[in-house]
């Protein structure tokens, strides 16, 4: 069975031969460990998949990535960068005032991406076929961000927790551009055939919804509904990752559209996850990386293995994810390869 099979089977409860799992590592990860992490890369190819040696610039970072740099968006939101190789954050937002809403023009997102660089259609297309033809899911995305957190960054964050209190006019009409600039990208994809598409909105803070369940229901719902029907309707999965506690509203994701999940273990909990999730959703668990810096080698396989025996099963619902920043030790990121392997190649 091939790795697009596999991953379906697992979305689709049709009992895969494997649990899909992978390891991300940042651009800051590569920088620090350099040689010693591509060898570990090389370890472990059925995590990492057919890695060419020399084939990663440990010292580049993308746009936004790199420290002390300021980057303006396409958007006009202006970033800054503390920490090389891990993102920045926006600290000027070009529409802090509604006034500025009167004369602003949004991107083409056809013409232009977030970070400023022109899409390639003919590219992308290119890429979307040679997956099909290797067996691989052919996925298309939205940048990061694409519709709550686009909308703090335009507003900054605290005007716009006192927009959806007080409700302004200008709002709502900023909230259906933002939504319409998705929209277009998203008929994009599904003209080019994706399989999937990945949206990642962080909705969550370490224990709460940040704006409330009653006010994401008012305001970004709906937008996830038109934006997740869209391609449901197409037959394309909608992968949605969302750091931080959702707990209260994972009901209203999965009634959105949601093929798989991707929730934080630390914030949400297992026992609370397998409550709102097991069955319901396919879950891409992203384990806890708070703790990956602190555990052992022994916790870490233990708590692996917790997660596959509590909220897997035989057929299928479940894959993992870790992600390594640079304050992991290397034997932790060691440890975390051997546990997917000994967890989530031999399935329950």
């Amino acid at each position: 069975m091939d790795n697009r099979e596999n991953y379906l089977r697992a979305v689709e409860f049709r009992y895969p031969e494997w649990i899909p799992c992978r390891v991300g590592l940042m651009p800051a990860t590569w920088k620090k460990y350099r040689e010693e992490l591509e060898e570990l890369v090389l370890r472990h190819p059925r995590i990492f998949g057919s890695y060419e040696k020399g084939s990663t610039n440990f010292d580049s970072s993308p746009p936004g990535y790199r420290q002390g740099e300021y980057l303006t968006d396409s958007w006009g939101c202006v970033w800054y960068n503390t920490f090389d190789g891990l993102e920045g954050q926006v600290v000027k937002h070009p529409l802090e005032n509604w006034e500025a809403l009167k004369t602003y023009q949004l991107p083409d997102p056809l013409v232009t991406a977030d970070r400023g660089s022109q899409q390639d259609w003919e590219m992308i297309c290119k890429r979307l076929q040679q997956a099909r033809q290797k067996g691989e899911l052919a996925t298309g995305g939205l940048p990061h961000g694409f519709m709550f957190m686009r909308l703090y960054y335009l507003r900054a964050f605290e005007n716009l927790m006192i927009d959806f209190v007080e409700d302004p006019p200008d709002l709502h009409t900023l909230i259906e551009m933002v939504l319409n600039h998705n929209i277009r990208l998203i008929n994009k994809w599904l003209e080019l055939e994706a399989e999937m598409i990945y949206f990642g909105d962080d909705l969550g803070s370490q224990r709460q919804v940040l704006m409330g369940p009653e006010y994401f229901r008012k305001y970004i719902k709906p937008c996830y509904v038109r934006m997740f029907g869209a391609c449901r309707k197409a037959g394309t999965y909608v992968y949605l990752h969302s750091d931080g506690h959702i707990l209260e509203i994972i009901d209203d994701l999965i009634e959105c559209g949601v093929s798989i999940l991707n929730p934080q273990l630390g914030a949400n909990g297992l026992e609370e996850l397998v409550k709102k999730c097991k069955g319901k959703a396919c879950v891409d668990l992203d384990l806890s990386r708070q703790d990956f810096p602190f555990c052992s080698s022994e916790k870490i396989r233990e708590d692996i293995g917790e997660a596959v025996s509590k909220l897997g099963s035989r057929e299928g619902g479940l894959m993992l994810c870790a992600e390594c920043e640079p304050d992991v030790p290397l034997e932790n990121i060691e440890a975390i390869c051997r546990a997917f392997e000994e967890c989530c190649f031999d399935l329950l």
